[in-house]
């Protein structure tokens, strides 16, 4: 895994010609057009991580995901010789959504020996096959071995499931995420279990609460009121400027300083958090599990002494922030609409040992909570002027390459599919 110090001469930006460093167009994140592009170009055709493992960790466990953006239902079991398999949550008969509970468009988990249909009985084994068919005589020439359920690519990656909705496709998860990924294989994500959720839907496109996590630049002005008022002044004198930052394919990462945890002088921040040691950066306190004294290569590439977090951004909407304290958050944004999306943040720690350390992550998801509730209050603020298309045209820093390269990236899958579906001119001059 190759490090990314940052350049000796030159900007970030300007060491990715290819992305230029004008102002960007936002049509793409208010286009209704665009969007229903982006659902085919994009979010049936990329590798999409819809859960890990331990939520699955036996036989006959499953867990559905709802996916809006890409037309479908999908049903993610562990079957009985363990292996990890993805189905259209589709019934065989007549179309059926098979697995959900009292409301078909809310998503459902728990664990069963069969899938069975609640409107004419129809059962499926756990890989798929149709085991069972109501007044199966009445049929004409029915052949069950015809009528499994439908599969979707699947496959686990340091125990995250990805998804692929594209049946052409021939790309592994692996290879798909590329150096970054790689960067960060060994990292003990199953060692991190202990696991905090919150779910909100947003009223605003998809990339725009991308953009807002891949910059750091926002963070001493929008998020001043949580330092106290002496920090708060000096953040916002400083600015922010990242550690590093790179660009992998349509992958991307920032790397940032460490801020608070621990900070240097307790007085900088909040009595709560120095009561409990812990705050925004997570427990101060790096718990005692194997794989954190030797990161991955790919963590901290500058090799900084002051190293907070690292933030990969997989496209299109997977994000995971790995904190130097030991402990890492997930980011999904499933978009319903060109202008609404539903976003999940969830924060994972090692099991605790006491009440104390129970506490310090506790106050760990209530701080990122309130951060994430300033986000995406002012991304509804962002979509409804950006709609009014008074301005469409945007100067991006360099602290906001990665805005640049996401929103860059989009357009790129959009432009190769209506090449993809533009219709051969026979005779036409080559």
């Amino acid at each position: 895994m190759a490090h990314f110090p940052k350049p000796a001469e030159g900007s970030w930006t300007e060491h990715y010609p290819e992305l230029g460093t004008g102002p960007v167009n936002y049509e793409d994140s208010i286009s209704p057009e665009f969007y229903e592009l982006e659902r085919k170009a994009i979010f049936q055709k990329t590798w999409l991580n819809v859960g890990r493992v331990e939520a699955i960790p036996r036989a006959g466990r499953y867990f559905t995901k709802e996916l809006q953006c890409a037309g479908t239902s999908v049903i993610i079991v562990r079957d009985k010789d363990g292996e990890v398999r993805g189905f259209h949550n589709i019934c065989r008969h007549r179309g059926n959504k098979l697995v959900w509970n009292d409301y078909p468009r809310e998503e459902t988990s728990g664990i069963c020996r069969q899938f069975t249909c609640k409107y004419h009985g129809w059962r499926y084994e756990l890989n798929g096959t149709l085991a069972f068919v109501q007044q199966e005589s009445e049929f004409f020439d029915l052949d069950k071995s015809d009528f499994g359920l439908v599969p979707v690519q699947t496959e686990v990656w340091e125990g995250f499931i990805f998804v692929n909705l594209d049946p052409e496709n021939s790309t592994s998860v692996k290879d798909y995420l590329g150096g970054l990924g790689a960067g960060i294989e060994g990292y003990p994500f199953g060692e991190m279990t202990q696991v905090y959720k919150y779910r909100a839907t947003v009223g605003s496109n998809w990339k725009l609460f991308i953009d807002a996590f891949a910059e750091f630049y926002h963070a001493p002005v929008l998020h001043a009121k949580q330092a106290t008022d002496d920090e708060s002044r000096k953040l916002q004198g400083f600015g922010f400027e990242a550690l590093s930052y790179a660009i992998d394919g349509p992958h991307g990462m920032v790397s940032s300083w460490g801020g608070m945890a621990p900070p240097k002088d307790p007085s900088m921040v909040k009595p709560i958090e120095r009561a409990l040691r812990s705050g925004l950066f997570g427990p101060w306190d790096r718990p005692d599990i194997d794989g954190l004294d030797r990161l991955p290569e790919g963590l901290n590439p500058a090799r900084h002494p002051a190293w907070g977090e690292d933030s990969f951004v997989f496209f299109p909407n997977f994000m995971v922030l790995v904190w130097a304290p030991g402990w890492y958050l997930t980011y999904h944004y499933w978009p319903t609409s060109y202008n609404t999306h539903i976003f999940e943040g969830t924060l994972y720690f090692v099991p605790p040992k006491n009440a104390t350390e129970r506490l310090r992550q506790e106050l760990a998801a209530v701080t990122f909570k309130e951060y994430g509730l300033q986000d995406g209050n002012t991304l509804e603020a962002t979509q409804s002027m950006i709609e009014s298309r008074a301005v469409l045209q945007f100067p991006l820093s360099d602290q906001e390459i990665l805005l640049r390269h996401l929103h860059k990236t989009a357009r790129s899958y959009v432009a190769q599919y209506e090449q993809s579906q533009s219709p051969v001119q026979i005779g036409a001059p080559s």
